[in-house]
């Protein structure tokens, strides 16, 4: 299985793997500078943020848990899109969700600690993910697909809009705490912004005859 997956998906799948095991070796100390703090982190005495932490903490995981569920959807969405839009449009994709999640995680982040609340790193592929699974859904809305737990099948489209009103309720109730629920819909957030410009369609409609699809 491996062998066969598209190059991106791959090496996606690579250097998330070996990162966390440099994490397991090294400690989580030693790549505290690649995860993505608030704004305030540095006045509170905490690692403070830098722009690339963007891009970073997508590639860096908590647990042996956290990281093999989202490879586990990484090569489960990923590979189809890949091999569906190329791997130019499916890299651009990806890490146009990674940025948009830690965008929008990094406002949360930044509003909690005006507000004197705990605050710590976000890190973890999740965010891109959830994008990947949005496009899945779009570009394959009555695909059936398994859910792990429970494994209820379903199709594509109907696995997205759970996820995404899971995702929406757990972020406002914060019935599961430590999680980067908004992140997750952050990554979908601009997933399906960045569909629909290549798509034309709104927000980004044009003027004149619709672009051709390329999906």
């Amino acid at each position: 299985m491996f062998t066969n997956l598209p190059p991106v998906t791959k090496v996606l799948l690579i250097v998330n793997v070996l990162v966390f095991l440099l994490q397991w070796l090294a400690g989580d100390a030693v790549f505290a500078p690649f995860m993505l703090w608030p704004l305030q982190a540095g006045e509170m005495g905490l690692q403070p943020f830098m722009p690339w932490q963007l891009l970073t903490y997508a590639f860096l995981h908590g647990s042996f848990t956290h990281v093999a569920f989202n490879m586990l959807a990484l090569v489960m969405f990923g590979a189809p899109l890949e091999y569906t839009w190329g791997s130019r449009r499916f890299t651009a994709y990806y890490l146009t969700c990674v940025i948009g999640a830690g965008l929008c995680q990094l406002l949360v982040t930044t509003w909690m600690a005006a507000q004197q609340q705990d605050i710590g790193p976000t890190l973890g592929a999740s965010g891109g993910v959830f994008g990947l699974l949005l496009a899945y859904g779009l570009l394959f809305p009555n695909q059936r697909v398994m859910l792990l737990i429970p494994p209820i099948p379903m199709k594509a489209r109907t696995l997205v809009i759970i996820y995404g009103a899971i995702e929406l309720l757990m972020g406002f109730t914060g019935l599961q705490p430590g999680v980067a629920h908004f992140a997750h819909l952050g990554g979908m957030l601009f997933g399906w912004l960045l569909i629909n410009y290549w798509r034309g369609r709104p927000p980004f409609s044009r003027s004149g005859p619709p672009r051709p699809r390329r999906f």
